[in-house]
């Protein structure tokens, strides 16, 4: 009877997850079926049946000669420095939300939460056009220092190849900040408060609660996203790097997924650009079970 009961308890919770496992496999699993196009030669309208089986071909393509590995290079070393850069200050939005909670005065933090976070819900062509506005050659920024004598001439922030990297990044922290301090705040507000009680009748000063205390509980949750980041060490995205290129910054701003795109759309190069893409998830992959290996190794517990 005990028996009977439990499974008709695991059926009824199987039920409640089963929307979620089935959204899961429409919208995650099912889009696999497109890496069967990295194997043969796929020219649109040309349906896929009609196409020729080509095997390895665009993979071994992607090597055959010294131009295309130089170009692969450069791709592959501009997505390192910018996931480098993102996982470097990833400490960021959490000593953002340690600071945000330290603020005694409500309306206030309320109000500087609301005004960092608001930018996540901007789109990257909202976003280019405030960059536009404020740094073009004709922008608010050239326009001040001409105005004040520090330049003769405009400033090309936009064509230029230099530190795009970092503006790339300066971006989108501005955009994210806010929005990726929402976790680390949860993660304080669970904080147990003896915890504090204990400290302050130790004595201890705020930033030695804030050392002893509030980082050590909040360890957990940064190794979980930090861990989430690495693997998605390849996944820069497209609509920022989209936006934002042009013919003068071209070869430091195009990271795997705008190579991808401009293979694809620009090129015709479609299964080339599936290949690659297959080629990304499966290392993707690897990063992701390689540092979860690597935390249960460290601190006991992983995410997989």
């Amino acid at each position: 009877m005990r028996s009977q009961s439990m499974r008709s308890n695991s059926f009824r919770k199987f039920l409640y997850i089963s929307p979620f496992m089935l959204l899961l496999a429409v919208f995650a699993y099912y889009p696999l079926y497109g890496w069967v196009y990295a194997f043969f030669d796929y020219t649109p309208p040309i349906p896929l049946s009609a196409s020729e089986f080509v095997g390895f071909k665009w993979f071994h393509s992607l090597v055959e000669n010294q131009v295309k590995i130089d170009q692969l290079m450069q791709v592959i070393w501009n997505t390192f420095g910018i996931s480098g850069l993102g996982i470097l200050f990833s400490w960021l939005p959490m000593i953002f939300a340690i600071f945000l909670t330290e603020i005694k005065a409500v309306r206030f933090r309320k109000f500087i939460q609301t005004v960092t976070t608001l930018p996540n819900f901007i789109s990257w062509v909202l976003v280019y056009s405030l960059a536009f506005s404020m740094f073009s050659s004709e922008g608010m920024v050239n326009g001040f220092l001409h105005m004040t004598g520090l330049t003769d001439s405009p400033t090309m922030f936009l064509q230029s190849s230099e530190h795009v990297w970092w503006t790339m990044w300066a971006w989108a922290t501005w955009k994210t900040l806010g929005w990726s301090a929402i976790l680390y705040i949860a993660a304080i507000m669970g904080i147990d408060e003896s915890l504090y009680e204990a400290a302050y009748v130790d004595g201890a000063t705020r930033m030695q609660v804030i050392r002893h205390v509030v980082l050590p509980s909040m360890m957990p949750t940064y190794f979980v996203l930090l861990m989430l980041q690495i693997a998605s060490f390849l996944n820069n995205g497209l609509e920022q790097y989209f936006v934002f290129q042009n013919a003068f910054n071209k070869d430091t701003i195009q990271v795997l997924d705008l190579y991808v795109y401009n293979l694809a759309m620009g090129g015709g190069s479609y299964s080339v650009s599936v290949a690659i893409s297959m080629l990304k998830s499966v290392i993707s992959v690897v990063l992701l079970f390689s540092v979860n290996g690597l935390s249960k190794m460290l601190r006991g517990e992983g995410i997989v």
